[in-house]
């Protein structure tokens, strides 16, 4: 008999997401446990599981519960403890271990919680691996006798490992970025973020304000680093007359930017100016060079033969951003794994996602918030900007998020609905439905969600009152969709 997974379980290509209680429990989360340490151990000669988690209230619980599992089938278990998602992935290629799990449910609210699944290279597990493992559940778990089984150990210096990769980057200057002295409003949301963002802002001489840096669980906001959850970040960067704001997720593998006037801009644009830092060296020009209105007279070709991916739903300025330094664009289902396997196939230089997540391969093939906020100040340095200044040169978009509920069964009726009522645009359906009318600079992709029960609708266009109305079209073509599959 092998494990029966309940109904209500979220599950996608990265791991399994709940509410604590039901339908994630103790139980369910040992048994998943055990299941993902038999099936790494066939697949690497390592038996090292790496483990950690964020600071959620039920996070030490389902953290003792994983553990039990993995060492009932022979695992050693390396326990890196309160960690960023990006520090335990990068300690399972620290260690050679055979895979991960992190114990987190990211931006989901306090009373979610998940577990996230590694491979042996320190990156989640892809639609094959993921398949393979959902398949082994139907079967019995091997434990182990009592003689073979698993012990635990501490891991104490991963954290500091994660920074130390961060600074030697040949991409930042840390010198000068010590000498610059940036001061920065932090909110860590009560998360894993406390644990390493001050710090590394701190080694950057950053002057550093900070809220939310307890490591409680108890999320004093929603816990998605969008604009409009930034409001008590806003406040902080103008009370402390800081030259930005840094906004992180519970797990850290996402980074929101608010300027110095404390206006909240989002996750956005936190892909599109590291990827600028990277770019801009890759190509071996001066900052006012490539920067400098480039986007108004765009490349013809991808002259610095570099690659920049990212997935579906991120805003066009990352597009903007990689022609300015000749660099193309390779676009991918939205997923860290689908984006970094992207990566992987086309040799990019840099990547990531919309939602803040940023991707440098000379890291790890992981988001890394740290990562990101380290880039972002590089940037700043590099132009001699204000946050606002950075954000003003590039084309400003508008994008409009929002969040329906559609029966999944419905999706694929409502996805045919879709194109036919929007014929002749350009269109993509390996993740839901994207449109893209590029000459007028506006897209919507239409997805079901991997981490709520929601379809997804993301629009962007060069206003907001225009991305609000292809956002409403959409809607009402889902709803007739789903309305008429009900009948």
């Amino acid at each position: 008999m092998g494990l029966e997974l309940p109904p209500d379980l979220m599950a996608s290509v990265s791991g399994f997401r709940g509410r604590v209680g039901a339908p994630l429990t103790p139980e369910l989360v040992a048994g998943l446990a055990a299941a993902f340490g038999a099936f790494v151990r066939k697949r690497a000669a390592s038996r090292e599981v790496v483990v950690g988690r964020d600071s959620r209230t039920s996070g030490v619980m389902f953290l003792e519960a994983v553990s039990a599992g993995l060492e009932s089938v022979g695992c050693e278990v390396i326990d890196v403890g309160l960690a960023p998602t990006p520090t335990v992935l990068l300690a399972v290629e620290h260690h050679g271990a055979a895979g991960g799990i992190a114990v987190t449910a990211s931006h989901n609210p306090a009373d979610w919680n998940a577990l996230k699944l590694a491979g042996p290279d320190g990156t989640f597990l892809d639609a094959d691996a993921m398949g393979a493992f959902r398949a082994s559940l139907d079967d019995q778990i091997p434990r182990a006798p009592w003689n073979a089984l698993g012990s635990r150990r501490a891991d104490p210096g991963a954290i500091a490992r994660h920074l130390e990769r961060i600074l030697a980057l040949p991409y930042l200057d840390r010198q000068a970025l010590v000498r610059r002295r940036f001061r920065v409003a932090a909110d860590c949301v009560r998360g894993a973020g406390s644990v390493i963002l001050p710090g590394l802002l701190e080694a950057l001489g950053c002057e550093v304000f900070g809220i939310g840096l307890e490591t409680d669980g108890r999320f004093p906001r929603d816990p998605e680093p969008t604009a409009a959850n930034l409001g008590e970040l806003a406040s902080l960067v103008r009370e402390s007359r800081a030259d930005l704001g840094l906004a992180v997720d519970p797990d850290v593998d996402r980074l929101s930017l608010v300027d110095e006037a404390g206006q909240p801009l989002g996750e956005d644009l936190t892909l599109a100016l590291a990827a600028a830092v990277v770019l801009r060296r890759r190509a071996g020009t001066s900052f006012a060079s490539m920067e400098t209105a480039a986007w108004k007279a765009p490349r013809a070709s991808a002259e610095s033969g570099a690659t920049v991916v990212t997935n579906l739903s991120t805003s066009r300025v990352v597009e903007d951003v990689a022609r300015a330094h000749g660099a193309r664009l390779v676009r991918a289902p939205v997923g860290e794994i689908h984006v970094a396997r992207a990566m992987q196939q086309v040799g990019a230089v840099v990547g990531g996602e919309g939602n803040g997540g940023v991707i440098l391969p000379e890291l790890h093939y992981t988001r890394d918030a740290p990562l990101a906020a380290a880039l972002v100040l590089q940037h700043l340095l590099d132009g001699g900007l204000t946050m606002s200044g950075a954000a003003a040169a590039w084309p400003a978009y508008a994008i409009v998020k929002e969040k329906v509920s559609v029966p999944r069964g419905a999706l694929l009726t409502a996805y045919d609905a879709l194109a036919e009522g929007f014929a002749g645009v350009r269109s993509d359906r390996r993740d839901g439905l994207r449109l893209d009318w590029p000459e007028e600079g506006r897209w919507i992709h239409v997805r079901a969600s991997g981490t709520e029960p929601v379809v997804r609708i993301i629009a962007e266009a060069r206003t907001e009152e225009d991305a609000r109305e292809l956002v409403r079209s959409v809607r009402e073509l889902l709803l007739e969709a789903d309305a008429s599959v009900s009948r």
